[in-house]
């Protein structure tokens, strides 16, 4: 399957971030899977290592918007680069050409390509399929979520997002899904 991977570019090398979406990455590729992420630095870059090293797939979605913003460029494990002029194209990609997605810690941008793919889901304008949220962050915040705007969210919709405590849980709940 394509994997899109989704996180923050806060986390380096040595950090304990970095460290678990480096094992995401070798998991996924140890299974056979492609893995695609933003493609620069922080989770991506970690995801993309560990898939590489594992002998996976790397496939980078990168745009100029980015770089126009931030001086990066794709980082040394991507191996097919999906450039996009705009930051809305490099979303579409990595919500659209996926099997399936899991999202990593991290801000606003994470938060974006969650939201967007959940909501193409429940719309049917994305077919259904896993979109697992690591960690106790994401379980906090959409517990939060839920709770408030109970009425705005029936139960159909929350079905949608998965939850798991750590990369080895949602790689299980992926290989438990039928695609």
């Amino acid at each position: 399957m394509n994997i899109s991977v989704f996180g923050g570019s806060q986390p380096r090398e040595g950090d304990s971030a970095y460290e678990e979406a480096m094992l995401l990455g070798r998991l996924l590729a140890q299974r056979g899977h492609t893995v695609l992420t933003g493609g620069y630095i922080g989770t991506m870059e970690a995801v993309s290592r560990g898939a590489h090293e594992a002998g996976g797939h790397v496939v980078g979605v990168t745009c100029e918007d980015i770089e126009a913003w931030r001086p990066v460029k794709p980082n040394r494990w991507v191996k097919e680069e999906r450039r996009r002029k705009s930051l809305l194209e490099r979303l579409q990609v990595l919500v659209e050409e996926c099997d399936a997605a899991i999202a990593l810690p991290g801000g606003p941008g994470t938060l974006t390509e969650i939201a967007l793919t959940w909501n193409l889901m429940i719309v049917e304008s994305r077919h259904r399929s896993p979109l697992i949220l690591v960690g106790r962050g994401w379980q906090s915040t959409f517990d939060q979520f839920f709770k408030e705007f109970d009425s705005y969210i029936p139960a159909s919709q929350r079905e949608l997002v998965q939850f798991a405590e750590d990369v080895k849980t949602a790689v299980d709940a992926l290989e438990s899904w039928q695609v």
